[in-house]
């Protein structure tokens, strides 16, 4: 698939930033905790909240249980996922 003009403001956005990039491999077909994404990806808790919160505001990332304070769990949009798959083209 092709990426739309859209995509492409969204793949400079995403990879302007090396935890931005590093947030978005992780969840690669991956549902995950900001815990678990920190630890696999070297980058420390409180970077992984603001970065998780940066791509959740560009519909890249959603959390797919909001309502829970601890456990949260976040996953690729289908946007997101169209973005990953398409990273290296």
């Amino acid at each position: 698939m092709e990426l739309s003009d859209e995509l492409w403001k969204e793949y400079g956005y995403v990879t302007s930033s090396t935890y931005r990039i590093k947030v978005m491999k992780s969840l690669d077909g991956k549902i995950k905790m900001p815990s678990q994404i920190a630890k696999d990806s070297g980058i420390i808790q409180n970077h992984i909240s603001a970065t998780l919160r940066q791509l959740k505001e560009h519909e890249l990332i959603e959390c797919i249980n909001p309502d829970v304070k601890k456990g949260r769990l976040y996953r690729l949009t289908d946007r997101g996922d169209d973005l990953v798959k398409n990273w290296d083209k």
